[in-house]
């Protein structure tokens, strides 16, 4: 008996073992799962899987404007007001308040090209970080890297232009003058 009693103290000693580190596991940081996945491309990089309808070989980048949500409140009847024969009220009507959010502008994905991860090149990036030094908006060392610092500095010359962003648009590389502008093949 009092081996069968240990055996089975044993194996639950085991499972509780087992369970706890399987509960220390999930609470693991460095665990994979909704709140420590990567974002989405095109959110902080640009990448080459665009809207449905871009070019073929075109990088883009996408920012995400967030759903409008608004709180509506109304008032539902419940009992309707009794009438007696001789056409007096005889009890009000009796209402409930009803509280229910309504989605007035859904999320939406806006997508803006981008120069493709080829191009971003050490010189480029150099020409980048003087480009922005000169307009005021970059003050650290030229590194040729895309950086916290110049991915700042991106942000917030694109947030002037209407677009709040880290990722360089390929509109802000023509602005800054490091791609050139397409010509019109009717000139």
């Amino acid at each position: 008996m009092t081996q069968a009693l240990y055996r089975n103290t044993r194996a639950w000693q085991l499972t509780l073992g087992l369970l706890t580190c399987a509960a220390l596991a999930g609470c693991d940081p460095a665990a994979t799962g909704p709140a420590n996945e990567a974002p989405e491309p095109g959110v902080m990089e640009a990448t080459r899987n665009g809207p449905a309808d871009a070019p073929e070989g075109s990088c883009w980048g996408k920012t995400v404007s967030p759903a409008v949500v608004e709180r509506v409140t109304k008032q539902v009847q419940v009992k309707p007001a009794s009438v007696n024969p001789d056409g007096t009220i005889g009890s009000l009507p009796v209402y409930r308040t009803e509280e229910r959010q309504v989605i007035v502008t859904p999320r939406r994905d806006n997508w803006f090209q981008t120069p493709c991860p080829d191009v971003l090149t050490d010189e480029f990036i150099s020409s980048l970080q003087r480009a922005l030094m000169v307009r005021g908006g970059y003050s650290g060392a030229i590194t040729g890297k895309l950086d916290t610092n110049t991915r700042a500095a991106v942000e917030q010359f694109q947030r002037t232009e209407g677009l709040n962003s880290a990722v360089l648009s390929l509109a802000t590389a023509r602005t800054l003058g490091l791609i050139a502008v397409p010509r019109d093949p009717s000139n």
